[in-house]
């Protein structure tokens, strides 16, 4: 996990008989930005060299958000460091807490609903053969293909409807949730998870010990436990677990996106009034509401890792999981 507090940008040009290269790589430092260059500077030089020796890279790396970002550092305000974790401002301005080894995990309802991928290979598959029997039936080619594009749309519908009412006939998303937790427990009577109640799902916290982010062990938690895909991926290429500790603004009457956008760190010393306006509104009114809401811990409760505590009642007290106020 990285989350440089100091960045900078490198450019190089060479130019043989055939060509101009100009390649632009990024550097970062907890130092300074003078040794943000010099790493910015030896990046692109050694991107020069394996490009002129044939490497397919990139000529330029662009500046994106945490979810975008391929494996580079977070690029993101730093707002506190305590030991190896770090709370930053992430670009839509909420604070988020990065952690190279406390496990966290989001699981959320709509990441439960069918894969669009598939839906739309089975919907495709099927209305294919619809349209075969149709054709078939009125002896005529042209009039099966007219009917594709109604069967595709019907089998799509009828695949979400049939998702829908198994989801309704087990209790719903949040009681399946609570037992796929209380199953994994069961299963691996060593975890002791606290789970929280999101807007939109729960989170899921690990007391017993610590963790490789990368470890095929906790690729198999975030599978057994049903954790979003995008999350799981993203704490593979950035080495880290993140939980989001602060309300997203347009949960909380904020419409306004935070400035300058797209929210990317780091941004101009011109650009930084306009950001603290916007940050100063946001946590005023983000301090009514909770990010997640404890409810229970489950497991081998007894087995709590000296490591964690220190993590779980900073995300506790910052969250206000413990407080009975609206989440956002």
């Amino acid at each position: 996990m990285i989350v440089p507090e100091f960045w900078a940008e490198s450019r190089i040009q060479k130019r043989d008989s055939e060509r101009q290269i100009t390649v632009r790589r990024f550097g970062w430092s907890n130092t300074s930005v003078e040794e943000a260059q010099r790493h910015a500077d030896d990046r692109v030089r050694d991107a020069l060299d394996r490009i002129v020796r044939g490497e397919t890279l990139p000529r330029r790396e662009l500046k994106v958000r945490y979810n975008g970002a391929d494996g580079l550092p977070i690029r993101e305000e730093v707002i506190e460091r305590f030991g190896e974790h770090v709370v930053s401002r992430n670009s839509y301005g909420a604070r988020c807490l990065n952690t190279p080894d406390v496990f966290f995990a989001d699981v959320d309802f709509q990441a439960t609903e069918p894969d669009s991928c598939t839906t739309f290979l089975i919907s495709m598959g099927f209305s294919i053969l619809v349209a075969i029997a149709v054709g078939l039936q009125l002896e005529s080619l042209a009039k099966g293909i007219l009917v594709l594009p109604i069967a595709a749309t019907a089998i799509h519908l009828l695949l979400h409807w049939i998702h829908r009412i198994s989801i309704t006939l087990r209790g719903g998303h949040e009681p399946i949730a609570l037992r796929r937790f209380d199953h994994f427990t069961r299963t691996h009577p060593e975890w002791h998870l606290r789970i929280y109640r999101t807007p939109n799902g729960f989170r899921v916290l690990a007391m017993h010990a610590t963790f490789d982010p990368r470890s095929s062990q906790v690729d198999a938690a975030f599978k057994s436990l049903g954790v979003d895909r995008t999350y799981a991926v993203m704490c593979q290429k950035q080495n880290c677990f993140r939980a989001r500790l602060t309300a997203k603004p347009w949960r909380i009457g904020i419409v306004d996106h935070l400035k300058p956008r797209p929210g990317v760190w780091p941004i101009k010393q011109t650009q930084i009034p306009v950001r603290h306006a916007w940050v100063e509104k946001y946590e005023a009114t983000a301090a009514n509401y909770a990010a997640c809401r404890f409810v229970k811990a489950i497991g081998a409760i007894h087995r709590v890792s000296r490591q964690v505590t220190g993590v779980c009642e900073f995300h506790d007290r910052v969250c206000r999981a413990n407080d009975d106020i609206e989440l956002a």
